[in-house]
């Protein structure tokens, strides 16, 4: 009995241990974040120029950003996807 509940407890652990980390899934978190920003400002840049100046980001807070958002992808024909992208960049910029 001993030796399957310690074989069970070494099982658990080396199945664990093989799992990706906290650190890896984070790291792959940030990465996926900083892509989605970079896309956010290439589509920010790219679209927004076209009919008027740029505004800096910190030139609104989150909360004042998304009505202007809303009203500007319909005129700029964005997809959900685009502005969500967008808002990510304005947000932590």
């Amino acid at each position: 009995m001993k030796t399957r509940i310690l074989s069970l407890v070494l099982l658990a652990f080396v199945i664990n241990s093989c799992g990706p980390s906290k650190a890896t899934v984070a790291k792959s978190e940030l990465a996926i974040l900083i892509a989605k920003q970079n896309a956010g400002k290439e589509i920010y840049e790219n679209n927004c120029a076209k009919c008027h100046q740029l505004y800096d980001p910190k030139s609104y807070s989150i909360q004042d950003w998304q009505p202007i958002l809303k009203k500007m992808q319909i005129q700029a024909r964005l997809q959900d996807a685009e502005m969500d992208k967008i808002l990510t960049y304005l947000s932590k910029n």
